[in-house]
């Protein structure tokens, strides 16, 4: 009798226990002003996929940071995505193999794991799809052929044991490459923000101009496309969900005709890329890109597809104008940039990885023979200069009437070019 009392009264103790966690979790939390979504950043559980093992993210960060599966060995997919910092490459557009520049904007990878698609463009549907491309794209890593990239990671000893600790046997596959790239890009969320903190409760985390800025981003209409919890429309509780291959974005500009925004237009471009109609041959998406996320982005500078816009002020400027056909003074540009710094998460702690490296052999192509045929080949900067110089002077015509006019110029010259021969390799030894 007892012992069923003391059970009855636990069990109404837990009872009580869970309605008060209940009640307390279905409590609204009073804000001083109401955010656009009441989630925070997801965390990285809720876009793992089976089969993400520690294994796979430690093999997918090596060939994430890996160059030489790029035609000079000087290309990795961090060089345009720096994880060291925004995610970006801080440049207007990307630059690849040789010196070659891209047509459009390096996008962040930290929070990428949350879109639906990937690309300005929309054009690769999950984060595996995506690593496939810049591997052959001549302006980025510049490979002949996928197959080229795969000798190289095959030809190493030390990445074929680790193929076959994640995958069970050591081939090296183009899938197999993109699946474990993919596996630790997932990993790179940025959780923790003072907006994140704001929504969770904390409602003393965002300073006053914060939350002004937050009801002029609603007010205005930012929200309309920044919305969900990675602020861009994408990912959990959205329903664009991640690496969905759903599309979901916006033309930019929407109000060309908006005054200001021809300005911006001629100014930054905005209409020089045919946006995702590049991909469906459709009219009506043109000028149409993906809606980035808005998480970090006071560290994403320089901004929008076309990388011309240096600074975050005047990225909303365009964004009012061009999207939301609003003409912002200053006030509401520097709350709402205000705002958008809270949305900055914490990042993970980053460890540049030792690669695989066979020992005595390189891993790049070398020919010996095309090699030494090309030093030969090469001229002397200096020399060449030079003597373009002294026969420029020496080929002058000596005034008429001047006898020994020419002599005299000529060994003057070849004095100063000599003096002038001498200098440049001192400073190039310099």
């Amino acid at each position: 009798m007892v012992l069923a009392l003391g059970v009855c009264l636990l069990s109404m103790l837990a009872v009580g226990a869970a309605s008060a966690q209940d009640d307390a979790e279905d409590e609204e939390i009073d804000y001083p002003v109401e955010p656009p979504t009441d989630q925070p950043l997801p965390e990285y559980e809720e876009v793992r996929q089976e089969g993400d093992t520690e294994e796979k993210v430690a093999l997918g960060e090596m060939l994430y940071f890996e160059p030489r599966i790029s035609e000079t060995g000087t290309v990795s997919c961090n060089t345009c995505h720096n994880v060291m910092e925004g995610g970006d490459d801080s440049r207007p557009t990307a630059s690849g193999v040789h010196g070659q520049v891209g047509p459009i904007a390096s996008p962040t990878v930290w929070n990428s794991a949350f879109h639906s698609t990937q690309f300005w463009d929309g054009r690769a549907d999950t984060l595996a799809e995506q690593a496939e491309g810049p591997i052959v794209a001549d302006v980025e890593m510049g490979m002949p052929d996928h197959e080229a990239a795969l000798d190289r990671v095959s030809n190493n000893e030390g990445y074929r044991e680790l193929f076959e600790e994640v995958y069970g046997d050591d081939e090296v596959t183009l899938d197999r490459v993109t699946d474990a790239i993919a596996a630790y890009e997932r990993t790179l969320i940025t959780p923790n923000s003072s907006y994140d903190r704001y929504v969770q409760g904390e409602t003393d985390a965002l300073t006053e101009q914060q939350l002004d800025g937050m009801e002029t981003f609603q007010e205005v209409g930012c929200d309309t496309c920044h919305a969900g919890p990675a602020f861009s429309g994408q990912g959990p509780g959205t329903a664009f969900e991640a690496e969905s291959g759903d599309f979901y974005g916006h033309p930019n500009p929407t109000y060309e005709d908006n005054e200001q925004c021809q300005e911006y237009v001629d100014r930054f471009g905005l209409m020089e890329n045919p946006g995702r109609m590049g991909v469906t041959d459709d009219e009506a998406d043109e000028f149409v890109y993906k809606v980035p996320t808005l998480r970090n982005v006071e560290h994403t500078a320089p901004y929008l597809h076309t990388g011309q816009v240096t600074n975050l002020e005047d990225a909303i400027r365009v964004m009012g104008a061009c999207q939301n056909d609003e003409e912002l003074d200053d006030e509401q540009v520097e709350d709402i940039r205000a705002f958008l710094t809270s949305l900055t998460g914490e990042y993970p702690e980053m460890t540049m990885p030792r690669l695989p490296t066979p020992s005595g052999e390189s891993m790049m192509p070398f020919d010996e023979d095309a090699q030494l045929e090309d030093v030969a080949d090469e001229d002397d900067p200096f020399e060449e200069e030079v003597d373009d110089e002294v026969n420029d002077e020496v080929d002058d015509e000596p005034e008429e009437g001047l006898p020994g006019f020419g002599a005299i110029v000529g060994l003057a010259a070849l004095i100063s070019a000599a003096g002038l021969v001498a200098l440049r390799r001192i400073r190039a030894e310099e």
